[in-house]
């Protein structure tokens, strides 16, 4: 037998399935446990191992496990892995089943709690992420995106941009108000600032990757405009699985975190900008991870002095990137 526990989500759950599956464990020799608060739960991002197969299975099973997750019963983890189980073995046909027992028991459960065309998913992002290789797929698979409720002001989504062939990603912290209205990363003034910071520190902005860690604009209406809001970390967490699966596909030699939301959402709660940034810290998502401020620091300098400050920190920091990139 083997224990496994989880905190008690659709990500943690899904995360901990991919190995059990990987490693061809049958549903009745898995004993599913919820984490109390003393058991830690899975780093952000953590994917199946790079050895494990690919786990192709249909959307319609992500909508019910995603559903299903959000429920009370203890056993729905059980039950969610004994039908991952069987699809990732070849039975294609099971979800078309009227009188399948344990596929029924995953639909009352799914049944049991909001809809997702309703209302946010309890899953967060997860079940709307497709298992793919292809960024083009991923984009349009975000467009569709119900995973927090940020979705129901934003224009639109907001996905990640640039050349497949970057060798750096650049993560922000959410699109902003022209981003929003454009469709695009880093357009607005935050991201006039940073083309000319990467113009100056040789590191083009036509040759790396640039995204947000949430890619829905969260903002206050006012009268006159639209002012931002930072993404609350259920937010930040509801979004991870877009992003992940943008580093896992990219595969980056150097990622840089721009600002502090985005450098907590890789590196963790205890991550402090003004302490860790200019440097290079350990990280499973790239060979090189760093962090800078983000650009609309410098929009936000009290006087021309610190702007200036700010901005050649940036442009420090991000020679820092360019250099640690193989030629």
């Amino acid at each position: 037998m083997r224990t496994v526990v989880i905190a008690p989500t659709f990500t943690a759950w899904r995360d901990a399935a991919r190995r059990l599956v990987a490693d061809g464990v049958e549903p009745p020799s898995v004993i599913w446990r919820e984490s109390t608060g003393s058991v830690p739960t899975p780093e952000l991002f953590d994917e199946a191992p790079a050895a494990s197969p690919t786990l192709r299975v249909p959307r319609a099973f992500l909508d019910l496990a995603g559903r299903a997750a959000a429920h009370t019963d203890p056993n729905r983890w059980n039950v969610l892995y004994a039908v991952l189980y069987r699809l990732s073995r070849g039975e294609t046909g099971l979800l078309a089943s009227s009188d399948d027992p344990e596929l029924n028991a995953l639909r009352r459960l799914a049944s049991e709690t909001a809809d997702t065309n309703s209302a946010a998913s309890p899953a967060g992002a997860a079940p709307f992420v497709p298992a793919t290789d292809d960024l083009e797929e991923l984009a349009r698979a975000a467009k569709t995106c119900r995973g927090c409720d940020l979705y129901r002001d934003a224009t639109q989504t907001v996905f990640g941009q640039g050349p497949k062939s970057a060798k750096a990603v650049l993560v922000g912290e959410q699109p902003g108000d022209q981003e929003d209205i454009q469709g695009a990363p880093f357009v607005g003034p935050a991201g006039a600032v940073l083309d000319r910071a990467l113009t100056e520190a040789g590191l083009p902005r036509t040759e790396v990757w640039v995204t947000n860690a949430v890619k829905h604009f969260k903002f206050v209406r006012t009268p006159k405009r639209r002012l931002h809001q930072t993404p609350n970390s259920a937010e930040i967490e509801a979004c991870r699985p877009w992003l992940a699966e943008e580093i896992r596909i990219l595969r980056p030699e150097v990622l840089v975190c721009l600002g502090a939301s985005a450098s907590k959402a890789l590196l963790g709660a205890q991550f402090r900008i003004t302490r860790d940034r200019g440097r290079f810290l350990d990280s499973r998502w790239a060979p090189k991870v760093l962090a800078t401020y983000h650009p609309s620091a410098v929009l936000r300098a009290e006087d021309p002095a610190a702007e200036a400050r700010i901005y050649n920190l940036i442009v420090e920091d991000l020679r820092l990137a360019a250099g640690a990139l193989r030629p």
